[in-house]
């Protein structure tokens, strides 16, 4: 990314563009109840209230009445088709870690030897946008979630933090080139979530190999666990190798969410908030998605 004299002018920066992740699928409603949607009404209102709030990009999770992330392709479908009617203008884009579950036996013999993640390519209606990881790599959010901010929540038990530390994110090369022709034939844009340098360089190696075409859409993540941690030089060196032209968005957690979102508007980037991302302000105290 190139910078000149005037680059950090206001009037020579794309308007602020802010994503909101108000589902927050690592935590349960108990967590937080005046945030966290669990209805599929109220997790329609929750869009129109972020959407109300200034965020124009919702990153979409769904949840079961039982407070649980759902990986039924009919309830993303329900609340696509909800939050389409109730706020046409927002960019509806899909969180792309979820591996659905077949509803029926035909469904189970459609899928037998597919990764359900490509049924992501099949939602109707369309999201705009599906987030796409590359490479497999360790997603462990349990490094950088300190004990004092977990108290009273579900991931304050044993077992629910092995589990997230454990927790890996597979995007081999096979399935990302798959994926990716899945989306585009369904002219549904990829959103490109990157860990680190080593995930934007194999994206630069398919773009050369003609496996993907663009738009660049990307996420730079701070979030530690085998992913960059949140310094700052991270961040910088990531926007020192971005090519121009694309859009980047930076993305952190809890208390490091806030100067992140900060230093990349200032630099004419976007921002991403919401509960996905943190349940606390600046100063430890609960934040909900809208605020």
């Amino acid at each position: 990314m190139q910078f000149f004299d005037d680059s950090l002018h206001p009037e020579n920066m794309e308007k602020v563009v802010i994503t909101v992740a108000p589902y927050g699928p690592e935590w349960m409603p108990e967590d937080f109840p005046e945030d966290i949607p669990v209805t599929m009404d109220e997790q329609i209102q929750k869009a129109v209230e972020c959407y109300e709030a200034g965020a124009t990009v919702l990153h979409l999770h769904v949840r079961e009445l039982d407070g649980k992330g759902s990986k039924r392709l009919s309830k993303f479908n329900e609340l696509i088709a909800g939050v389409r009617e109730a706020v046409p203008d927002m960019i509806i884009q899909v969180g792309g870690s979820i591996s659905f579950a077949p509803e029926s036996e035909g469904e189970a013999a459609l899928w037998l030897s597919d990764d359900t993640r490509h049924m992501l390519a099949e939602l109707t209606p369309k999201p705009d946008q599906v987030t796409v990881a590359i490479n497999t790599t360790q997603m462990n959010i349990m490094e950088l979630l300190y004990p004092e901010y977990l108290e009273g929540t579900s991931l304050a038990h044993p077992a629910i933090q092995e589990a997230y530390a454990e927790m890996t994110v597979p995007a081999g090369p096979a399935w990302v080139a798959e994926h990716l022709k899945r989306l585009c034939q369904n002219n549904i844009q990829p959103h490109f979530q990157l860990t680190g340098m080593h995930g934007l360089e194999t994206l630069e190696r398919m773009v050369r190999k003609g496996l993907y075409m663009g738009p660049l859409n990307l996420t730079w993540i701070g979030i530690g666990g085998g992913f960059d941690g949140p310094n700052p030089f991270n961040f910088f060196n990531f926007i020192h190798r971005v090519p121009d032209g694309c859009t980047l968005t930076s993305e952190s957690l809890l208390k490091n969410v806030l100067p992140f979102n900060t230093m990349s508007m200032a630099m004419g980037f976007h921002a991403r908030v919401g509960n996905e991302d943190t349940i606390i302000d600046h100063r430890g105290q609960r934040f909900s998605s809208v605020q």
